[in-house]
């Protein structure tokens, strides 16, 4: 099937990218990515290769693995734009996350709102992680005028995630962790969604071997989970809904 991947120019999470695009892949789908304007390949958050505190806190090393794979994938190196995307084309839509300043070209755009809440209406599986789900949250359902997670369950970034990780790495990388004022949880809350927190975890990653960490919430065609933690959990959920 053909998926759709939008992504920020730079700053994504390099997990919440490579590792949905790894497991779709080798299933045998297509991914197709877009950015704003199309044309030039995009770039992952860079402390996230390379360690945020310390050579700490960053992608683990399979996923940047992947991502090394990625960056030299023909789909990758040449994405179409935002405006560009034809909704109707697409079997499948994800939405990654990532909490760097440059993700706010991406979490903020009316276009892409616009094409999200247009391939909603579809009702084909859309997969959400992290910041990502604020993608959703913003949009607006033309038939109902509000957001297209009103009254469905979710998940997203915890408060509790997201308090930690600027806590801890406030003195070092100031508002680095807080990508807005308001709370991921907050604000997708606010659209009318029902938020699932899930068990709490601060550390433990699941792995493509191991889910015991991980946990993502389905809810009928649509599927999220908080953080990159999630990610190959989520991954495999997604193609299943496939």
């Amino acid at each position: 099937m053909r998926i759709l991947m939008p992504l920020p120019d730079h700053d994504f999470d390099v997990t919440e990218v490579a590792v949905p695009w790894r497991v779709l892949t080798d299933a045998g789908h297509e991914v197709v990515f877009a950015t704003e304007h199309g044309g030039q390949r995009p770039r992952a958050d860079p402390l996230l290769l390379s360690g945020v505190l310390f050579g700490q806190l960053g992608a683990e090393p399979e996923p940047k693995a992947f991502y090394d794979l990625l960056t030299e994938a023909p789909e990758y190196r040449a994405p179409i734009a935002w405006s560009a995307i034809e909704p109707s084309s697409y079997d499948g839509m994800v939405l990654p996350g990532g909490h760097a300043p440059g993700m706010r070209q991406y979490l903020g755009s009316a276009v892409l709102q616009t094409k999200v809440a247009s391939f909603w209406a579809l009702e084909r599986p859309v997969g959400t992680i992290c910041h990502g789900v604020l993608v959703l949250a913003r949009a607006t359902d033309p038939v109902t005028g509000r957001s297209p997670l009103a009254g469905r369950r979710t998940t997203c970034l915890p408060k509790y995630m997201e308090r930690s990780a600027y806590y801890l790495t406030a003195w070092r990388r100031g508002r680095y962790y807080r990508t807005y004022p308001a709370y991921v949880q907050d604000e997708v809350v606010a659209a009318g969604a029902t938020f699932e927190r899930g068990p709490t975890e601060l550390s433990r990653r699941g792995t493509a071997t191991d889910d015991g960490p991980a946990f993502v919430v389905r809810d009928g065609n649509y599927v999220s989970a908080r953080w990159p933690g999630d990610a190959y959990l989520f991954a495999r959920t997604f193609a299943g809904l496939l």
